[in-house]
């Protein structure tokens, strides 16, 4: 990872998504990055295995059990793992 790659909005969430898919944790972040897997390899992340069959399932259900606005929260992160993603590919084209 590069200097850029450490501003982007939502790095913090991607990096912890990583530790925790890699030390076969279940938190909001790694189900996120499990979710994102493809999209994170296209753009050079060693994504590692993880998260289950239906990773964005399993996170709706981990929400649901710390909050009474799990809709609102879920969209939260999907928000910005994909400004994470967008920027990142900007950053990097091609």
């Amino acid at each position: 990872m590069d200097a850029r790659q450490a501003l982007l909005p939502g790095q913090d969430l991607v990096e912890r998504g990583l530790r925790d898919l890699a030390r076969g944790r279940e938190s909001e972040a790694s189900f996120l990055v499990a979710m994102a897997a493809a999209r994170l390899r296209a753009l050079g992340y060693d994504v590692p295995d993880g998260g289950g069959p239906r990773p964005g399932h399993r996170l709706y259900e981990l929400l649901a059990e710390k909050t009474d606005d799990a809709h609102s929260r879920y969209n939260a992160l999907i928000g910005r793992m994909t400004s994470f993603a967008c920027a990142a590919e900007h950053a990097h084209p091609g």
